[in-house]
């Protein structure tokens, strides 16, 4: 499973066998890899792929997509692009599936800067409740604050909030973190005492933290996250993957090394993708350019 695969356009000699998603890894002619290959080839008739990256993030990838379709549109990160762009004052910038807990901003105002470690695992991924304790222990034993994302339906197999956690993690929680149900996302990871985010390693998830400009500690669980956290970790170098433990003194040690910059060029590497993540939405930026030429080719289609 540790073997590099050496063969995938824009990603020669990166992913390793264990870092491909679970789809890929079943028994050729398997149903589901049958449907997936009709739906890939399918998708090359389309007149267009709009994709939301941007061009200096997957240069590589985006010229290999730019040999199988007529036109690729980068036009990311859009949930900064669609604010800077299309919101008006008027207007509502983003849509919730969730009540967000607004308290926690109020917490993170009494936070030092770059001090505290921002947890969430999305609205999909779930963990068993002994993966959820580990985790928990290897928080506590860091001594750094942390606000943790513990959704309904989290723990596998139980349907309530999840806080069924020993009464001493409860105690201990309240005296350096802070637990909520549900967090404004992009709004913590903005905040300037969120240091870094330990994360699944989803695509929306990753593009907000690298917008931000705030390291990640990867735990990806599902789908795409397990290519999404190599890249992380391994091309961009704006991150460390846990590489699928939830070992206390493991995640312990690697929190410490996030929140205290102990790991080589990750800050340097974290602040030059995020300047390029913000450029390519200026006027002159790149995404700002593709959105307007896709809304002119659509409307020359009419």
């Amino acid at each position: 499973m540790d073997k590099v695969l050496r063969s995938i356009p824009g990603l020669e000699n990166l992913l390793r066998e264990c870092d491909l998603p679970s789809i890929l890894k079943l028994k050729p002619g398997s149903l589901y890899i049958d449907f997936y290959i009709k739906e890939t080839l399918t998708m090359t008739q389309a007149s267009g792929l709009i994709v939301n990256t941007f061009d200096q993030l997957e240069a590589s990838i985006i010229t290999k997509l730019t040999t199988i379709f007529p036109k690729v549109y980068t036009i990311g990160p859009l949930h900064t692009l669609t604010k800077t762009q299309f919101i008006t004052n008027n207007s509502s910038s983003s849509l919730h599936l969730r009540k967000e807990d607004k308290s926690c901003i109020t917490w993170l105002d009494q936070q030092k800067a770059r001090s505290v470690l921002y947890v969430s695992f999305g609205t999909l991924a779930k963990v068993s409740h002994e993966q959820l304790v580990e985790i928990w222990h290897g928080l506590v034993g860091s001594l750094k604050p942390f606000l943790w994302v513990i959704r309904q339906g989290l723990i596998i197999g139980e349907g309530g909030l999840g806080h069924n956690v020993p009464m001493e993690l409860e105690l201990k929680t309240k005296e350096r973190g802070l637990m909520v149900n549900w967090a404004p996302q992009e709004e913590v990871l903005a905040h300037p005492s969120v240091g870094g985010f330990f994360t699944h390693s989803g695509w929306n998830s990753t593009l907000e933290c690298i917008t931000e400009g705030v390291p990640m500690l990867c735990w990806p669980l599902i789908a795409d996250q397990t290519v999404n956290s190599r890249c992380v970790s391994e091309q961009w170098g704006i991150g460390i993957d846990i590489d699928g433990t939830y070992d206390r003194l493991v995640i312990e040690n690697m929190v410490k090394n996030v929140l205290e910059n102990q790991i080589e060029g990750l800050k340097r590497s974290v602040d030059e993708i995020a300047k390029k993540a913000r450029d390519s939405i200026k006027e002159t930026g790149s995404s700002y350019h593709n959105i307007e030429k896709m809304i002119e080719d659509i409307m020359s289609m009419k």
